[in-house]
């Protein structure tokens, strides 16, 4: 099966973003289009961590694609979610400092490990007909699963929290929003995995065609019918970032099969090829890049310090601050978070070059 090079360069330009969003000079200073919704509604932040998702799915399909219906390597899916898992859960409580009594549990790496174990094993059980419907169930399900809750899309009362606080404990889960709940929670993994499953579904549709109109005119078509049905969803189960709602799910694959779709016009048809090959380069190590981030932006925060009149800064501050006497500070916030994309894609470009491809 040919890898389809548009998946390659949504996967780089996936990262840097992430990469972007994720390292900011100061949390206290970034352009509203870098920020996550504070609830309902949907920034272009919000696009990431589902991009993120749909590319794991779309490579699964090739890493999966041989393997034999029910025929499930149960040794190395579960090797590979529990390495994923750990790891993410290693970075969350990095440098090793904290009270390991509030030590988060889940999170990015944690979530993708979750998805890929159940996508994995519906992916190897069921055929292409079986993953749309073992989607849409889940959605579906997942919704009537939420109302059990008096109030199911508020903050303190979704189910998705409460299963977490019973679960996990209160304080193993994320605090960002006032009150303990996670936005990689348990429950909502589960409609996590549908995004995962489109970018599977997408590899496998992207394989059979035989021209790139054809894959445009799929994508386009795919897009709309998605778009259409999560707005119309929304008044129902509103589009939500941190539970992870199906009008979410739907609205936010819709805007990845617009992105593909518009790759494959400018790198295909187009061929405007040197303009995308840096993302190409990016996306050759995914996971690693991102956990590096991860220990590179942790590191300077928290780690190296320096005494600067007598107090001690964290090199993370103090590289903020020496920026932001040259410029505007949300400006400066921006141009840390360019240098940390600029800083990993001269990684990923030397481990490219020599051919090296780190797999977790």
């Amino acid at each position: 099966m040919k890898r389809e090079l548009s998946l390659d360069i949504f996967r780089g330009l996936t990262l840097a973003a992430m990469i972007l969003v994720n390292t900011p000079g100061s949390w206290s200073h970034v352009y509203a289009p870098l920020l996550h919704a504070s609830w309902h509604g949907l920034t272009p932040t919000d696009l990431i961590f589902p991009f993120f998702l749909f590319i794991v799915g779309a490579a699964m399909f090739h890493s999966m694609g041989r393997i034999p219906k029910g025929q499930i390597p149960w040794a190395k899916v579960i090797k590979r979610t529990l390495l994923m898992f750990l790891i993410g859960f290693a970075l969350n409580i990095y440098p090793f400092t904290g009270d390991p009594e509030n030590w988060r549990i889940m999170g990015v790496l944690q979530r993708i490990a979750l998805c890929y174990f159940v996508g994995a094993l519906l992916i190897l059980s069921l055929n292409t007909r079986g993953v749309w419907l073992a989607s849409a169930g889940i959605l579906v399900g997942y919704w009537l699963l939420m109302q059990m809750s008096a109030d199911p899309w508020s903050l303190e009362h979704n189910l998705v929290r409460q299963v977490d606080v019973t679960l996990l404990g209160a304080a193993h889960l994320y605090q960002g929003f006032g009150v303990a709940f996670d936005p990689e929670g348990l429950l909502s993994c589960l409609p996590a995995t549908v995004t995962l499953l489109a970018g599977y579904l997408t590899s496998s549709m992207l394989s059979g065609c035989t021209d790139h109109q054809t894959k445009i005119k799929n994508l386009l078509t795919w897009a709309a019918i998605a778009l259409l049905a999560g707005l119309l969803w929304h008044p129902l189960q509103p589009i939500n970032k941190a539970l992870w709602t199906g009008s979410y799910v739907l609205v936010t694959s819709a805007f990845a099969w617009l992105t593909l779709a518009l790759i494959i016009y400018c790198h295909d048809i187009r061929q405007w090829q040197k303009g995308f090959h840096w993302a190409q380069v990016y996306g050759s190590n995914p996971l690693f890049i991102y956990v590096l981030s991860w220990l590179y932006a942790a590191t300077l925060g928290q780690v190296i310090r320096f005494d600067v009149d007598g107090k001690s800064i964290s090199a993370y501050q103090w590289t903020f601050e020496f920026l932001s006497d040259f410029m505007s500070q949300k400006n400066a916030s921006l141009l840390f978070a360019l240098i940390a994309v600029g800083l990993h894609y001269l990684l990923s470009a030397w481990l490219y070059k020599r051919k090296i491809f780190i797999k977790l």
